[in-house]
């Protein structure tokens, strides 16, 4: 990545935004856990993670592959990922084979 296709944006360029982070530095545990509950899209803040279990995924294998340039066009029309998104369609590939045998 060159210096010439970084994209930089100074706050101050974007317009004073609408949230006064005087009063969030001021604001106590307790002043947030009162807001979390009077909030009724807020995330619960009482999650037992007694039985949480860390899983580690398998590390990914570089390989090299031949696709049709349609396809892999596709995919990076998807966005950023693209090459998670193809792995997630051949793991559901191989999900359904496996089902069926």
């Amino acid at each position: 990545m060159s210096a010439r296709t970084i994209t930089r944006r100074l706050a101050a360029a974007l317009g004073k935004g609408k949230t006064d982070y005087r009063r969030l530095r001021r604001m106590t545990d307790q002043d947030i856990a009162e807001a979390a509950k009077r909030d009724k899209d807020a995330a619960r803040l009482d999650i037992d993670w007694s039985g949480a279990e860390v899983v580690i995924p398998e590390a990914k294998r570089a390989i090299s592959i031949r696709l049709d340039g349609d396809i892999v066009e596709f995919f990076k029309r998807t966005g950023p990922g693209y090459q998670t998104k193809i792995n997630a369609v051949l793991r559901a590939y191989v999900q359904h084979e496996r089902r069926g045998k």
